[in-house]
């Protein structure tokens, strides 16, 4: 099953924020991503304290939440340096 993403207004703003680098990084690990959210190099975990939201890395520190929006849409809430991100 491919999934379809949806993206909020705070994904896409802190997505400009990243270098360039890190933006490729991200585009590559959401094809895996919507092929599989929980393929293990992605280490998909639920968040605690926060109702169906879910957290996936795209490296040691970048963290991108989300959650499932209706069957095969998952809208991404946010993305952004680990220290950042779980400040919610």
């Amino acid at each position: 099953m491919t999934y379809k993403l949806k993206y909020t207004k705070e994904f896409e703003k802190n997505l400009k924020v990243l270098t360039h680098q890190e933006q490729k990084l991200v585009l590559n690990k959401l094809k895996l991503f919507i092929q599989d959210p929980f393929y293990p190099s992605l280490r998909t975990k639920k968040v605690q304290g926060l109702n169906n939201v879910f957290e996936m890395s795209v490296n040691m520190d970048i963290r991108i939440l989300w959650k499932y929006d209706d069957g095969i849409i998952i809208l991404l809430l946010d993305i952004g340096h680990h220290k950042n991100i779980l400040g919610l």
